[in-house]
Order: C-alpha cells, then structure tokens, then sequence
C-alpha cells in the first residue's frame, strides 16, 4: 500500500495519523503541502527520522521546487512525477486524508 500525504503537518494531523497506522515497509508520498514535512528544522523532524526506519519517504520534487524548499531531512527520497506514477502503478494507493 502507497500512502499519500498532501496536507501540511502544521496545518493537519493527517501525516501522524498516517504514521501510526501504516504497517512497516509501506512507502509514504508526501506532495503538494505534504512536502512540508521533509525538511530540516521543524517540529516534525524527529518524527520523520524515527520513521525512516521503517518507511521509504518520497518527496515529488516539483512540490518542494514550488514552495522553495531545499533543506530536506537525509533519507527522504525527492522524485519526478515518473517515479510517482511507477509507485502508483505497484502499490495500491491509500490518500490519507
């Protein structure tokens, strides 16, 4: 299962949410404000280290671009839109919401 995350951690408790229920090994896609929880810095950092462990997390590269990220957690993995649909195309996809 691909879980998908698109709200700010700062706006929406939907990234914890996601967390505590994705079983381990289940990848994570953040993208459009979800991307906000990839960076360095922030009240969720730990969270996502912690998570790593776990998880692979993806970040879609053009959401960071238009928000001006650039200071991203090591491990969190930025991808293309190719790499998106790929993960979609093998995994069922869970939009938490």
């Amino acid at each position: 299962m691909l879980y998908t995350i698109n709200k700010s951690p700062f706006l929406s408790g939907n990234l914890a949410s996601c967390l505590r229920f994705a079983p381990p090994g289940s990848p994570i896609m953040l993208y459009e404000d979800g991307v906000c929880a990839a960076t360095t810095g922030t009240r969720v950092e730990a969270l996502i280290r912690e998570v790593l462990a776990d998880h692979a997390i993806y970040v879609l590269e053009a959401d960071l671009q238009a928000r001006g990220l650039t200071r991203l957690i090591e491990g969190v993995q930025v991808v293309g839109y190719d790499v998106f649909v790929d993960l979609v195309a093998e995994h069922n996809v869970l939009p938490w919401l």
